[in-house]
């Protein structure tokens, strides 16, 4: 009785198999973040830079529509990765990546795919089943990649539809709470998605879902839950402007690039140690989340909602959404770059004064 678990434990080592909070939600959904950045967000990217050029850049938009078509592969590809599989189930986990993007429910006669979260949590069973058995047969080259699939099918039936119908009616409880109280719901989407953010999770992951332009186009008041993505999108670049501003003293020049166009991720060890130096960003995201729902009304959608001023994504995505008009620029640079940069830095000082805060508390390696 003594000797099962430790050779229950023996196998799952050597099959590389560690069921943990880190393994599977900050090292598989930050893959499949990336493996969403190299399809989906550079398809919406290329085909905006093609509306851009007025039909003079239509390769462009060829291209998009190849990424866009190969999003749930790279997600299944990039999530096996990071799970340590092995060669057959990383190749089989493409197939299931796109089943599981592509199934989903029908709720009010339109059909909603279950999106990156389905992908998510179909790789993860299909992955580790795969990994379960394989090398362990003569034929392994037959029974490692239809153990995957028809794995990864299972589950795609499994959770995909329930997966549809979470997504469609968090979207619709947004929209309506964003409807009914929008500077209230500016504040909590801004914060949360902003704090998300600089979380060792996929904030890009969870808005590609929860703002998905179908769920989007499906809930009860589409234009509030554009205006939510709006406020998620302002509140991630607040924190990533916050970051790198706020901790100049420690990080100079370098500092500012890896925080203010990378992640604010960076500073999360820090943060870990003293919380209180997330103050002043979330205090910036609070504000400038509720002057986007209301006073400038801008708008977001997907992926772009959660990346912030990562590679000027955010902002991108704010200009796709909400047009380019002398308003939105104006709210745009103010609330993604200006306010969360003075706030940021009003109330560290304020923490500085009262010895809350001290230089070197948010020293990075750069």
């Amino acid at each position: 009785m003594t000797k099962q678990p430790g050779k229950l434990s023996a196998f799952l080592e050597r099959k590389q198999i560690r069921p943990s909070w880190k393994v599977y939600f900050i090292d598989a959904m930050g893959a499949m973040a990336l493996g969403l950045f190299a399809t989906l967000l550079m398809s919406t990217i290329l085909g905006t830079v093609a509306d851009l050029c007025n039909g003079h850049a239509e390769f462009l938009r060829e291209i998009a529509s190849y990424a866009k078509s190969a999003t749930g592969m790279a997600i299944g590809v990039a999530m096996a990765v990071a799970l340590k599989a092995p060669p057959l189930v990383i190749y089989s986990c493409a197939v299931v990546g796109a089943m599981a993007n592509a199934m989903g429910a029908t709720i009010d006669g339109t059909t909603y795919s279950a999106g990156p979260a389905g992908i998510f949590f179909v790789v993860i069973i299909a992955c580790e089943l795969g990994k379960v058995v394989s090398k362990e047969t003569k034929v392994d080259i037959l029974v490692t990649p239809l153990i995957v699939l028809l794995a990864g099918y299972g589950a795609s039936l499994l959770f995909c539809p329930a997966v549809a119908y979470v997504m469609y009616y968090l979207g619709n409880f947004i929209s309506i709470a964003t409807d009914f109280a929008p500077l209230l719901m500016g504040i909590v989407v801004s914060v949360v998605m902003g704090i998300v953010l600089t979380l060792p999770i996929s904030s890009a992951a969870i808005c590609a879902v929860v703002f998905s332009e179908t769920v989007i186009a499906g809930s009860s008041s589409p234009e509030a839950l554009y205006l939510a993505a709006g406020a998620a999108a302002v509140g991630c670049c607040c924190q990533m402007v916050g970051f790198a501003v706020i901790s100049f003293r420690e990080n100079r020049f370098g500092g500012l690039v890896a925080q203010g166009l990378g992640t604010s991720m960076l500073q999360m060890g820090n943060i870990v140690r003293k919380p209180i130096i997330w103050i002043p960003a979330i205090f910036a995201s609070a504000v400038c989340g509720a002057l986007s729902t209301t006073l400038f009304e801008l708008k977001c959608a997907g992926v772009f909602a959660g990346m912030g001023t990562c590679g000027v994504v955010g902002p991108i995505g704010i200009l796709k959404y909400s047009g380019s008009s002398a308003t939105v620029w104006v709210g745009l640079i103010l609330l993604c770059v200006v306010l969360p940069a003075i706030l940021s830095f009003a109330c560290n000082e304020v923490l500085r004064k009262t010895g809350l805060v001290k230089t070197g508390d948010m020293k990075i390696d750069v």
